[in-house]
């Protein structure tokens, strides 16, 4: 009677959850349904539907394994499916939001990895083939797997040829040789340990004290042809799989540590072999230990992914709404990844503790297993599909390096997918004929709590890992400047405008939801305006703005976190003016026109910036086609002159700032939206200035001796309070008393005018001479107080003079 009550309880558990795992499947399916409209923020999008195929063929296996399993394996741990199966299904589905036509492949492949769960279920539930025939099987595996060396090919038509296959049908031999080797261990380590259970009997049964090598040497010899094998394919992470699985064994059974100590060694050692022999090793250790070394180089894909777990975040960015395609290999090896960046933490919290249920049910299984053999085998099963998934998902998260095994049940891969569903079936089994309710422990359960607690911390690091990327380092890593997932989002919601003083626009985007375009109406002022773009990163304005930009800033908290929930995206960005005045900035550009250098026009006393020049340029419209070109000029056309150019003063400092540039507080500028050269050294008396800094020296003659705050973004467009001015963080700054002022503006200046100037050739040894032409009001013009500063790359005295007098009166005009 009890037992009855038992299978009907197993049978409504196991409902229940599959019920569950079902709901789940069809909610996250409608997610991405309607995810393009999400992104569009309109119903007029085109629908995802190709999906509901590999949903529908889900939901029949759903219920074909549910019927089958509950009739003919009653007593069968009610978890083992429905954990299963989900994982799968999630699996199957996020391949299919990535790549549809890998995703129809492992809709095929679930259907025989389900059909083969389905007609093993008719197995003996003692697994005595297996235990019987272990050799055989084993040495059928090394035969597959050999092949591949003769035989073997590549799906993808590079790499190494891992697979056999033909018409279009590929199988990895190295797949099932895991689930073939866990059989071989656990049925000869059973036959060492029980001799009287089973069918192998080696004479000798193990003991605490018994020698340990003659009695494991045939193991070594298997495990290591095995590995061999899997090294000359370049396999390495399956190789690393098979030494751990034979160590988690070997300690299972022997209780013996050095087993461990013995296998960290060997990793270690074959880690370090496989750095000095293969390339592919080196790289993935590298990109390990120090990703930001070349992160859109070889440590790209592990940069990209620790990118998209921070675009997650907490909640993640909804199914269907993230970028995880901008990882490289993301239906397969980087899975993980692209789950985290569309559900979040949460999402990653929650598959982790699947996993970890999994673990769970399969050591309890093990220790309640009916003999030793099973125990072995039910305790190796789950070691290796536990112990796989840390490897790949720590490589995910940079917590270990990144190796291409699958994430089992849920990576794509027809040979990765049937094995951990044959790795479910012999489970299924075994948890049938365990008695949970008996007292029985086996002698070595300190063993098995101690592997258990091994994958619970390893699940437990990646979790912390991830949080790690997508809480703490989150914000950090989303303001890269090689994030290229900031341009995708500027595709779907529109960017604010950059405008000049006037609220003409600049730079703005247009166009559509889905396909926004970024346009600088005015190309000379790239260097100065930058650029954003999904290849190339940011510069300039685009990049210091960029939170306002995509209104990310300057909004309500609220209409933020509302569109975060909603769309997985900001709000529509915000409009930001600049002090810029086109008119200005148009005579500026013209007056210098091919001649290289840069300039600067100040309003003397606020600090506004009203034009900024830097020759030669280059058109942020173009990159696409003409950044080899850029990169590679002598020139430096991507570089703000005006800014980060730095010019020897020579002569300039005697005659403009004879006491010196202390007076003038140079290091104590905060950031002006535009990056700037580095802080000078007041005491260094030949000081390379830039025009930048050059011009708030020489304004502090126009304006009364005061030396303003640069200024060159002024207002903000928010949506609740309309234009706000930005404040600024620092205060004009006293340089020299008015009068000194007056006398140094008179002493440059002629007879009756409103306007100083200074124009010299500075040489110095070794570097190319430069011009410095220096202008400014007089203090005692009735209209807007100016300073320009003009610097010429070459020695041109009467150039400079022509284009600065020609920028200063239509300036003052």
């Amino acid at each position: 009677m009890n037992h009855h009550v038992n299978e009907l309880d197993q049978k409504v558990i196991l409902g229940r959850l599959m019920s569950l795992a079902a709901a789940f499947i069809i909610l996250y399916s409608a997610a991405l349904t309607i995810s393009p409209a999400v992104l569009l923020r309109s119903w007029s999008a085109d629908l995802r539907w190709a999906h509901w195929l590999g949903t529908a063929i889900w939901l029949v296996l759903f219920a074909l394994a549910y019927r089958y399993v509950s009739r003919r394996l009653p007593n069968a741990d009610p978890y083992y499916l429905p954990i299963a199966m989900g994982l799968a299904a999630w699996g199957n589905l996020t391949v299919w939001r990535l790549e549809p036509y890998f995703g129809l492949r492992q809709s095929l492949w679930s259907v025989v990895a389900v059909g083969v769960l389905i007609l093993g279920l008719r197995l003996p539930g003692d697994l005595s083939f297996l235990r019987r025939y272990k050799y055989v099987w084993l040495t059928g595996g090394l035969i597959l797997t050999g092949l591949t060396i003769f035989l073997g090919t590549n799906p993808s038509g590079f790499g190494p040829r891992m697979w056999l296959g033909c018409c279009g049908i590929y199988f990895q031999p190295s797949e099932p040789l895991k689930v073939l080797l866990i059989v071989y261990l656990a049925a000869y380590m059973a036959g060492i340990s029980d001799p009287t259970q089973g069918a192998t009997n080696t004479g000798s049964q193990l003991t605490r004290r018994s020698p340990l090598l003659p009695l494991v040497a045939p193991t070594i010899i298997m495990t290591g042809l095995a590995t061999t094998l899997l090294v000359v394919q370049r396999d390495l992470g399956t190789a690393s799989i098979f030494i751990f699985l034979y160590a988690a064994i070997l300690y299972i059974t022997t209780g013996r540590r050095r087993v461990i100590l013995v296998a960290v060694v060997g990793l270690v050692l074959a880690g370090l072999v496989g750095y000095v022999l293969f390339d592919v090793v080196q790289l993935r250790v590298e990109a390990w230990l120090n990703p930001w070394l070349d992160p859109s180089g070889r440590s790209y894909q592990i940069v990209q992914s620790l990118l998209a777990i921070a675009n997650g975040g907490v909640f993640g960015r909804g199914p269907g709404l993230g970028a995880p395609g901008v990882v490289p290999i993301a239906h397969s090896d980087f899975i993980y990844t692209a789950i985290v960046e569309e559900t979040g933490l949460a999402g990653a919290v929650g598959l982790l503790l699947l996993l970890a249920l999994f673990a769970y049910r399969g050591l309890k299984t093990a220790l309640h297993a009916p003999d030793t053999f099973r125990r072995y085998l039910a305790a190796g099963l789950t070691t290796y599909l536990v112990a796989q998934a840390v490897l790949i998902i720590g490589g995910n998260v940079r917590l270990l390096p990144l190796t291409g095994v699958t994430l089992p049940f849920i990576s794509y891969g027809g040979s990765s997918l049937l094995t951990t569903f044959v790795s479910l079936l012999f489970l299924l089994h075994i948890s049938e004929q365990a008695d949970f309710d008996s007292l029985f422990q086996p002698k070595q359960t300190r063993q098995y709590m101690q592997l258990a607690g091994l994958l619970f911390v390893s699940l437990t690091a990646a979790a912390l890992a991830t949080g790690w990327w997508a809480f703490i380092r989150g914000p950090e890593l989303l303001a890269r400047t090689d994030n290229p997932r900031r341009s995708i989002s500027d595709r779907y919601v529109q960017r604010g405008a950059i405008l000049d003083r006037n609220n003409q626009p600049i730079s703005s985007s247009s166009g559509d939801p889905g396909s926004y375009q970024r346009t600088i109406q005015y190309p000379d002022l790239s260097p100065v305006i930058g650029y954003t773009h999904p290849a190339y990163g940011q510069a300039g304005l685009e990049a210091s703005l960029d939170d306002y930009l995509r209104g990310l800033r300057g909004g309500p908290s609220l209409t933020r976190w509302v569109n975060q929930l909603l769309y997985g995206q900001p709000p529509p960005g915000l409009d930001v003016r600049t002090t810029l005045d086109l008119d200005l900035q148009n005579s500026v550009d013209q007056s210098m026109g091919d001649t290289a250098g840069a300039a600067v026009l100040l309003n003397a006393s606020s600090g506004e910036i009203l034009a900024m020049a830097s020759h030669p340029t280059f058109d942020a419209n173009q990159l696409d086609s003409t950044w080899s070109e850029l990169i590679q000029d002598e020139r430096a056309p991507l570089l703000n002159r005006a800014t980060l150019g730095r010019y020897p003063a020579g002569d300039l400092a005697g005659v403009l700032y004879p006491e010196g540039l202390e007076p003038y507080g140079l290091n104590q500028l905060t950031q002006t939206y535009l990056p700037s050269a580095d802080q000078i050294d007041p005491g260094e008396p030949d000081q390379a200035l830039s025009p930048l800094q050059l011009a708030l020296v020489a304004a502090a003659i126009s304006a009364q001796g005061t030396r303003p705050v640069p200024v060159i973004v002024s207002a903000v467009n928010t949506p609740t309070s309309g234009w706000v001015l930005l404040p600024g963080e620092d205060q004009p700054f006293q340089a020299m008393q008015p009068s000194q002022a007056e006398s140094r503006a008179g002493s440059l200046s002629s007879d009756n005018s409103n306007v100083w100037e200074y124009v010299a050739v500075v040489s110095q040894e070794d570097s190319q001479p430069v011009t410095w032409y220096v202008a400014g009001t007089t203090p005692g013009w009735n209209g807007t107080p100016l300073v320009l500063v003009l610097v010429l790359e070459d020695s041109d005295i009467q150039t400079a003079t022509r284009i600065g007098r020609s920028i200063l009166e239509a300036a003052m005009t």
